[in-house]
């Protein structure tokens, strides 16, 4: 069984958290393109991952209770809490900043209220906070395998 929940574990680190992290910037590309459909398409998609993504963190504390009792994993051992806090912080930033201003963003094209050329009013916060959860997503990725 924690053969299962491990590769549950990683794999939807791998086909949910990766996309997660990166339409975010896809969305960015269409902004500067202007297309509106696009944006919002993108901003539902990202929610939809990043709710997802709690998948990965309920199948890490199922990988982290099937564990072998020599290593004395749990929730306080350093890189799991570590790796939790980072996670939700990304989540957070993900979720109520990136989705609402991709949002904002689309309606903003929609209603013509962006002239050509320019960028609608949330493409800082958009391309900040995606960085910082994709950096923080890097570090989560980078604590499961390091084990410090």
């Amino acid at each position: 069984m924690d053969t299962l929940i491990s590769i549950l574990h990683i794999g939807t680190a791998v086909f949910i958290v990766g996309p997660m992290a990166i339409l975010p910037m896809t969305g960015l590309r269409a902004l500067r393109a202007g297309n509106a459909g696009q944006v919002r398409t993108l901003a539902k998609s990202t929610m939809i991952l990043t709710w997802l993504s709690l998948l990965t963190f309920v199948f890490g504390f199922g990988a982290m209770s099937l564990a072998d009792p020599k290593y004395g994993l749990t929730f306080t051992t350093p890189w799991i809490l570590w790796s939790s806090i980072l996670y939700v912080i990304a989540f957070v930033a993900t979720m109520f900043v990136v989705v609402p201003q991709l949002t904002k963003a689309a309606a903003e094209l929609d209603a013509g209220s962006v002239a050509d050329g320019a960028k609608p009013s949330g493409y800082g916060a958009i391309a900040a906070a995606s960085g910082v959860s994709s950096l923080l997503l890097v570090a989560v990725v980078v604590l499961m395998i390091w084990k410090p």
